[in-house]
């Protein structure tokens, strides 16, 4: 009888105490499935849950499958999604645009100094994610942002006016920095993208590097441009809500392994730039156009000259102007 109410007690006891749920949060990202973003998340994944004994489990959403990134942004602010690796969502706040200002960074070294750990854009970025409710896990460097035509462009290193229709992203600094360069600029969203270069109504497109080109416009790039336009830099991000609903430790491990996952990103980021732009070439028997440092320098001088100027008025002169300031003394 002492046994039995001993179990009973036992058994009430272990029915109060609540047991630990591993945790399920859902990863956003833009490209498509068997893309490099998605092969290093599912990696990323699969180390958070041997990281966290199992607790907590990332299962990775491709292609936009949870939405566009500007409405998978607002969701990870009030809670309905949980994170997301993509590029910052300036309709939330215009501000956000600094972290894609053109010509910002010269190179590698360059980027990692403004983008890396500890580096100014970062560290901004970092606030303006918290007052949306957000905490930034990580940094994602890309890639040097080039111009992809479906035509040829006799005159690729020049900043003249060439004629050639581009389509750009609905953002100030990419329609401006198209213009800088010579191009006619249509901005046109992502969806349609593809679509409005494959019919003509624009002749190529802008706010993309290599590896995006080669994932979403393949078919229509006769002629790739690596001409810096920006460093493109992806944010891995996790609504404040999911994150607090994680134990401390698996709050650490999370955190731990995001570091060691862009960590690992900057070792090889460079170099697959670099493999995508041979990709171009060798799949698709795209031109891939060489432009020399006189060339570089001469865009990147004219698009700081008028891009820049009418982007800080969309910022906030006062607020812009200071980081660029910052990142130029970090350069």
């Amino acid at each position: 009888m002492k046994h039995t109410m001993l179990a009973t007690a036992a058994a009430a006891l272990m029915a109060l105490t609540p047991m630990a749920e591993a945790q399920d949060l859902k990863m956003s990202h833009v490209r498509p499935q068997g893309a490099t973003i998605d092969v290093e998340l599912k990696a990323f994944a699969e180390s958070v849950g041997e990281a966290t004994g199992g607790d907590v489990s990332v299962n990775i959403f491709a292609a936009s499958a949870l939405g566009d990134y500007t409405t998978v942004q607002e969701r990870i602010s009030v809670g309905a999604i949980d994170m997301a690796t993509q590029p910052a969502a300036t309709a939330a706040d215009r501000r956000m645009q600094i972290s894609s200002f053109p010509y910002l960074a010269g190179n590698w070294e360059q980027a990692r100094a403004v983008y890396g750990p500890g580096g100014v854009v970062r560290e901004v970025m970092a606030g303006l994610y918290a007052e949306q409710d957000i905490t930034m896990l990580a940094a994602y460097p890309v890639y040097f942002g080039g111009i992809s035509l479906n035509v040829d462009n006799p005159q690729a290193g020049s900043v003249e006016p060439n004629g050639i229709k581009v389509r750009v992203p609905g953002i100030k600094s990419f329609q401006l920095t198209g213009e800088a360069l010579g191009y006619i600029p249509s901005p046109i969203p992502f969806s349609e993208a593809f679509t409005a270069v494959q019919t003509g109504v624009v002749d190529g497109v802008i706010g993309s590097g290599a590896e995006g080109y080669y994932a979403s416009f393949r078919d229509v790039t006769k002629t790739y441009i690596p001409a810096n336009t920006h460093f493109e830099v992806w944010y891995m991000i996790i609504s404040n809500e999911s994150l607090a609903g994680l134990s401390d430790e698996d709050q650490a491990a999370l955190k731990d392994q995001a570091a060691a996952f862009e960590a690992t990103r900057w070792e090889v980021a460079e170099a697959d730039q670099a493999r995508n732009e041979q990709r171009l070439v060798d799949d698709l028997g795209a031109t891939v156009v060489a432009l020399s440092d006189e060339q570089l320098a001469a865009m990147a001088a004219k698009a700081r000259a008028d891009v820049w100027p009418a982007v800080l008025e969309d910022v906030g002169a006062d607020w812009g102007q200071a980081i660029l300031d910052k990142v130029a003394a970090s350069n």
